[in-house]
């Protein structure tokens, strides 16, 4: 079983995008931990958002770390969901922070973001990532744009039509 423990912001772009549902296509459970679970019932979240998360499909599940580590400079959402992959020694952890980022690496835990989750199911033909990083670009998900080109052009040839 393929377990991967996401930070919010991935689930909250993919929800955005209308493209959630490749996560159960590539992964066989996702786990959040409550912290994360709470930034997704925020009065502020898209309604899509809160609704996902209090009617949650089966192959996500909540659990929280045994002991969530303090990591300077990061939320307590963040610093739950490194701690839980460490602990489930997961097959990859689901975060877009920068800092995030460098916190799992440093923690030796493999990580992706939402652009290589969205890159990896168009290698599998779960969707069209040049329609993909469009509706990206609608969103308010900070990125630079000049990067979802660029990431679009590397994957181009290998992309199926």
């Amino acid at each position: 079983m393929m377990i991967v423990v996401a930070d919010s912001s991935p689930l909250i772009v993919l929800l955005d995008i209308g493209h959630i549902d490749i996560l159960p296509e590539l992964f066989t459970h996702v786990v959040i931990p409550p912290e994360v679970a709470a930034e997704l019932t925020r009065s502020n979240r898209p309604h899509v958002v809160r609704e996902f998360i209090a009617s949650a499909p089966p192959w996500l599940s909540e659990r929280a770390p045994a002991r969530a580590e303090a990591i300077p400079a990061l939320h307590a959402a963040e610093c739950a969901a490194i701690s839980l992959a460490r602990e489930l020694n997961a097959h990859v952890l689901l975060i877009d922070e920068v800092r995030g980022r460098r916190a799992a690496a440093q923690r030796r835990i493999r990580f992706t973001g939402t652009i290589g989750v969205l890159e990896l199911a168009a290698e599998r033909g779960l969707l069209d990532l040049k329609d993909a990083f469009e509706r990206i670009k609608q969103t308010d998900f900070w990125i630079s744009h000049d990067l979802l080109d660029e990431r679009l052009r590397l994957h181009s040839p290998r992309e199926k039509s």
